[in-house]
């Protein structure tokens, strides 16, 4: 099976919906993974394929040592200043996955929001083994929409964005083949083998102009990527949602979760 292709400006000008739009992770969330993880303030956490910082500066403010890495310059950018308001202070560099720094490490926890699918997965736990110090753990965070009524309006932004070649996505693609492994499973097969699913449910407002932001943060329906398409696409977008609010209005139901992982 194949890996998504890498492209180190992949989430170029999706920066601004990124920051903005994507999910927040709670703070009980991050308090739970920290628990699992043993964490102690000044501990040493690594953020790998940081973003915007949507873990990076959660975590520093629980009082934990971090490193935020991430390919996109623009991402780290947006993370810096989120860290300077904040009031913490973390080192954020440049890099990937596949071409990581020679002088890091080692973490207590290594965490990855919404980017593991991205990378050579097996290869990226091969390496973190020689990065995580012996009782550290990997945390694998995401999100998940339960499906319910509420979240009807996530249908029409994934069958409008399926018109657009959003399922034409690398690592959509790629779950689809027979002999695609889910992440738990390579974990079985790494080093860090014991593995707990760790959630927080939330459920909150949510408007027509949230959800267009929302899927200019997907890679797939970038405005780079849709190009002179992106107008058309908000255009068709916002009209299926009107036909479920003409006043613009929803409600989200996600859970927030981490697949936290330690060596036996």
């Amino acid at each position: 099976m194949s890996q998504p292709e890498f492209d180190p400006r992949r989430f170029r000008s999706t920066v601004p919906f990124y920051a903005r739009y994507r999910l927040a992770y709670p703070a009980e969330l991050i308090a739970r993974v920290g628990q699992f993880a043993g964490l102690a303030p000044g501990d040493a956490v690594m953020d790998l394929g940081c973003g915007p910082g949507l873990l990076a500066v959660p975590f520093a403010q629980a009082g934990m040592k971090v490193m935020g890495i991430d390919p996109e310059p623009d991402m780290l950018a947006v993370a810096s200043e989120g860290a300077r308001a904040a009031h913490v202070d973390i080192d954020f560099r440049q890099a990937s996955s596949f071409d990581l720094p020679a002088d890091i490490g080692p973490f207590k926890l290594v965490t990855m929001g919404r980017s593991f699918h991205w990378m050579d997965r097996a290869e990226t736990l091969r390496v973190l083994d020689g990065l995580i110090a012996p009782g550290g753990a990997i945390a694998l965070f995401a999100d998940d929409h339960p499906r319910t009524a509420e979240n009807a309006w996530l249908d029409t932004l994934r069958n409008a964005g399926g018109r657009y070649g959003a399922q034409l996505a690398e690592h959509r693609a790629a779950a689809r083949q027979s002999d695609y492994r889910s992440s738990v499973s390579l974990l079985f097969d790494s080093p860090f083998s014991q593995i707990e699913r760790i959630g927080v449910f939330v459920r909150r407002p949510i408007t027509a102009d949230e959800i267009v932001g929302r899927a200019f943060s997907l890679s797939m329906l970038s405005p780079e990527k849709l190009g002179e398409k992106a107008r058309a696409f908000e255009s068709d977008l916002r009209a299926a949602l009107a036909v479920i609010s003409s006043e613009g209005l929803f409600t989200e139901i996600a859970e927030l979760a981490a697949i936290a992982a330690r060596r036996e």
